[in-house]
């Protein structure tokens, strides 16, 4: 497991209500001494009006088969959690570099961080 892994894991509701199985990229440093790691929602629900922190991954992409996900999803760059790494359930994929700058820019959008 490392950074731009795909896994699935319990992504908790913003209000903390409950939990719900889901796939998740990880999008922070994976370390064997650090059980935690920050992880960004992934969604097979496609936003009719979809925000300019959101990247939509359609099976057309030439990476997508290597990403685990069985058809369109939307990475919310915007909905970010850090979990334990032992709460996940399996791994589907990994995101390619290509994929992976795209998120970046989404997320410090997300942020509102400048990217160089």
């Amino acid at each position: 497991m490392d950074k731009k892994t795909i896994v699935l894991t319990k992504f908790p509701f913003t209000d903390l209500s409950s939990s719900k199985r889901r796939p998740a990229v990880i999008i922070s440093k994976v370390t064997d001494s650090e059980p935690d790691v920050i992880v960004s929602f992934i969604s097979s629900v496609i936003p009719e009006n979809p925000k300019e922190t959101d990247y939509i991954l359609d099976p057309t992409h030439k990476y997508f088969n290597q990403t685990g996900l069985k058809k369109t999803s939307v990475f919310k760059m915007d909905k970010l959690a850090t979990l334990e790494k032992s709460i996940f359930t399996g791994e589907l994929g990994a995101i390619s570099d290509d994929i992976y700058k795209e998120l970046k820019v989404r997320l410090a959008k997300a942020l509102d961080m400048e990217t160089d």
